[in-house]
């Protein structure tokens, strides 16, 4: 089984540094609006981004996985929080916007490794969130 590990060190104010298994270090704060600092990662941020950038990963193992020739990928993710009145909040949804252009393969194809790609997402399937795809695909 894999484990992965991360480390956090306060560095005064709302200001952190975090540090993750593979080497990577980013400074990160709360966002703005909870008394954070503006130009670094947040957690949210962190979070709507692991999604995406999992999912990502996945795609291309789907493209391979199903021999689509894959020309352009960009994925925009939007995730919404709901906030209840007790002042606490979640993420209730995460919507991905994937687009494609692919070669040589039919839509109906490219779409089944999509769900594929979501299906074996490790982060989106770990996720109590609603997570959606809503793929435009440019098949040429």
């Amino acid at each position: 089984m894999a484990t992965y590990g991360n480390r956090v060190e306060w560095k005064g104010e709302h200001k952190g540094f975090t540090e993750c298994q593979n080497g990577v270090g980013l400074d990160f704060s709360a966002p703005p609006d909870l008394f954070g600092l503006p130009g670094v990662l947040t957690p949210e941020d962190a979070f709507v981004a692991a999604a995406n950038t999992c999912y990502h990963m996945m795609v291309l193992w789907a493209m391979e996985r199903f021999k689509i020739e894959l020309i352009s990928f960009e994925c925009e993710a939007v995730a919404e929080v709901e906030e209840f009145l007790d002042k606490t909040s979640w993420f209730k949804t995460v919507a991905l916007y994937p687009k494609l252009v692919v070669s040589g393969k039919a839509e109906t194809v490219v779409r089944r490794a999509l769900d594929l790609a979501l299906k074996y997402s490790t982060i989106c399937q770990s996720l109590k969130s609603d997570v959606s795809v809503h793929p435009a695909i440019t098949v040429r």
